[in-house]
């Protein structure tokens, strides 16, 4: 056969997953623009999801916080914005959405599996198979203080109880097999007699009973998850059917994408099982350089002056409101015994290590202190014309650097219009997204095999 005729084997086009978050109080939100609404009227959370759904998406989803966090002793001026309960704001949602997915997270470490299963379980009769469950722990005393009268438990321990919260979910949803609920008015049946059954018996939770909420539309709740430590690498590739990264270069994602993906086959999945979805950015412009002029604009109305100094003394563990936002970074060591930011997961780690990292970024590129937080803390992943943005995300996903995007304007509730009125047609035209919904649920939207029931689980 001759050369010209061999036929070329060209990789599958990859359909892009978007999701859209409520802002919620990260520093993206700019809630000091005349702009901004309500972090907690219903009327910004419908706005938000209704755009979000007129785009297509997959999901709406709402972040969690179970203490404000503390600067110094006083509440940090990003968490005044707000902090309803979650799954109460989306079984709102259910009546005014009709195919969008509904994920909040619900934390693993302060609830109980019971209240928490029914709860998804009701979302999701609610919304008719809309509801997702975004799993996590809480690392710190501080939040504990809000919930524990004594102990508090120990960090090594917040993944291994995760996990058995969830499994116990699991069986809790499972306890109602499909067929179960009778309803036989003639045979005067309503439910099979074991419908509901069941016991659990392990080292955080030892509950029997009977779960009072029938199978739901999905059998269960998606799962998602958001931990990049090894630990959490690995509850995903055994647990999630969707994990959050926070790698939003191209080079990193793909890193990241290997490696979780790779762990999937050792419990039986595949790598479709698991999406990858990032948190993300945008800002767009009419031209490349008006959209990088509106980025530059934006980062500085997300991390003003004191946004800034607050950043750095999270990290010193020192007091630096003495010190020029505008000027060079404090020749000062930290003090690592120091904690002035608590509830902020972001700095509790190697704080030394963190200091020396912004210290030789600062140095080789001649940053100020607030020129060094918005390069670390407000640079935006996507800036361009419309065309560009929608070039830029199909590149992403179709280099396996992620499954899709969870994207979080600096806005409520009008954040997401221009994203969805001039990227998403440009993904549509290009036939990598979705012209219209096609199935009813979550995992339609997902493209996720029905959940696993537990013998499945433990085959594997």
């Amino acid at each position: 056969m001759p050369a010209h005729h061999i036929p070329i084997s060209r990789k599958p086009v990859k359909q892009i997953h978007l999701a859209a978050q409520l802002p919620s109080v990260q520093n993206t939100t700019v809630w000091s623009d005349p702009r901004s609404g309500s972090q907690i009227d219903l009327d910004s959370f419908t706005r938000l999801a209704q755009t979000a759904e007129r785009g297509r998406f997959d999901f709406f989803f709402l972040s969690e916080g179970l203490r404000l966090r503390e600067h110094k002793g006083h509440i940090h001026d990003l968490d005044v914005v707000g902090r309803p309960e979650s799954l109460t704001v989306l079984s709102a949602l259910s009546a005014v959405t009709d195919r969008i997915g509904l994920a909040a997270t619900v934390n693993s470490t302060f609830n109980e599996p019971y209240e928490v299963a029914r709860r998804l379980a009701t979302l999701d009769h609610l919304s008719e198979g809309r509801a997702a469950w975004n799993v996590v722990t809480t690392h710190d005393a501080f939040t504990g203080e809000n919930f524990r009268r004594g102990g508090y438990l120990a960090e090594a321990e917040r993944y291994t109880r995760a996990a058995e919260f969830l499994h116990t979910a699991r069986e809790l949803w499972d306890s109602w097999r499909p067929g179960d609920l009778v309803t036989d008015p003639a045979a005067g049946e309503f439910a099979r007699a074991v419908a509901g059954s069941f016991a659990h018996h392990g080292r955080h939770f030892d509950i029997t009973g009977r779960f009072n909420t029938p199978r739901s539309p999905q059998g269960h709740p998606v799962i998602i998850q958001a931990g990049d430590s090894p630990e959490g690498r690995e509850f995903a590739a055994r647990d999630a059917d969707v994990i959050f990264s926070r790698h939003s270069t191209l080079p990193e994602g793909r890193a990241f994408y290997r490696d979780v993906k790779s762990r999937l086959a050792k419990y039986g999945r595949a790598a479709e099982d698991l999406k990858i979805i990032p948190s993300v950015t945008y800002v767009l412009g009419d031209t490349p350089q008006d959209a990088e002029e509106r980025a530059a604009e934006i980062s500085r109305a997300q991390v003003g002056p004191q946004t800034a100094l607050r950043f750095l003394e999270a990290v010193w563990g020192r007091d630096l409101s003495g010190y020029d936002p505008d000027g060079p970074l404090p020749d000062i060591e930290p003090l690592l015994d120091e904690l002035l930011m608590k509830g902020h997961t972001e700095f509790r780690g190697d704080r030394a290590a963190t200091a020396r990292r912004w210290r030789e970024l600062a140095s080789a590129r001649g940053l100020s202190i607030r020129e060094l937080a918005i390069e670390v803390r407000g640079r935006h992943t996507f800036v361009g014309t419309p065309a560009q943005v929608a070039a830029a995300i199909d590149e992403f996903v179709q280099s396996d650097g992620a499954d899709g995007f969870i994207f979080v304007p600096h806005l409520t509730p009008t954040g997401l219009d221009d994203l969805v009125d001039t990227v998403v047609p440009l993904l549509q035209e290009k036939g990598v997204f979705r012209a219209d919904y096609t199935g009813t649920t979550l995992r339609d939207h997902l493209a996720l095999r029905p959940p696993r029931t537990a013998a499945d689980r433990d085959a594997s």
